[in-house]
């Protein structure tokens, strides 16, 4: 049995819902996932052999709430408001307290849905939330120098280029040097927009 997250978390853009993944999200999950494999494969790390089974993502399930319960992250899934259709999904983790404040969000969208600014509009959502509600004061985020896309949105979102971090993550079975990115909740670096 799977107890549902104590802590309910829901944010509504102008656009979509972003709510955590429930079981009944594995139909709709698994074939925009598989419909967009090619797409996506090349800026993710290598999908395991079950990646796709109703037992993976029933543990992806369990892994999003408590994770929520806990405070360590906020994996959501996108659906479009007007029609529910599952757009694609963001996760805010890594959330560390203390001194630092902070987390960090990756994100992924189906490519029929990208170029619309569903994911400006879902990482400008989650900021608002992380700095107005989670007290965050900075979201960090990283991707492939060469993914035009991902850099484009975030700076869109109001996060600003830091650098580059040298072999950062395992990407399509590589170790991959990725562009750094932050959204600080008081940006002295210039206006944001996100929160």
């Amino acid at each position: 049995m799977i107890r549902l997250a104590r802590r309910q978390v829901q944010i509504q853009s102008e656009r979509m819902l972003l709510r955590p993944p429930a079981q009944d999200d594995f139909v709709p999950w698994a074939t925009l996932r598989r419909d967009n494999a090619a797409y996506l494969q090349p800026w993710e790390p290598t999908w395991a052999q079950d990646h796709l089974t109703r037992r993976s993502f029933s543990h992806r399930v369990r892994w999003a709430h408590r994770t929520i319960n806990d405070g360590s992250g906020m994996p959501l899934f996108l659906f479009a408001r007007d029609s529910g259709t599952l757009l694609g999904a963001l996760t805010l983790d890594n959330i560390r307290r203390g001194p630092a404040q902070a987390g960090t969000i990756g994100y992924w969208i189906g490519q029929a849905h990208s170029g619309q600014g569903y994911m400006r509009e879902a990482i400008r959502a989650v900021a608002h939330h992380a700095f107005t509600q989670l007290d965050l004061s900075r979201i960090e985020a990283g991707c492939l120098p060469e993914n035009a896309a991902s850099r484009r949105v975030l700076e869109n979102s109001g996060f600003k280029y830091e650098g580059v971090a040298q072999s950062y993550l395992q990407i399509n079975g590589r170790w991959r040097n990725h562009v750094l990115y932050a959204n600080l909740r008081s940006d002295r670096r210039g206006k944001t927009g996100a929160a």
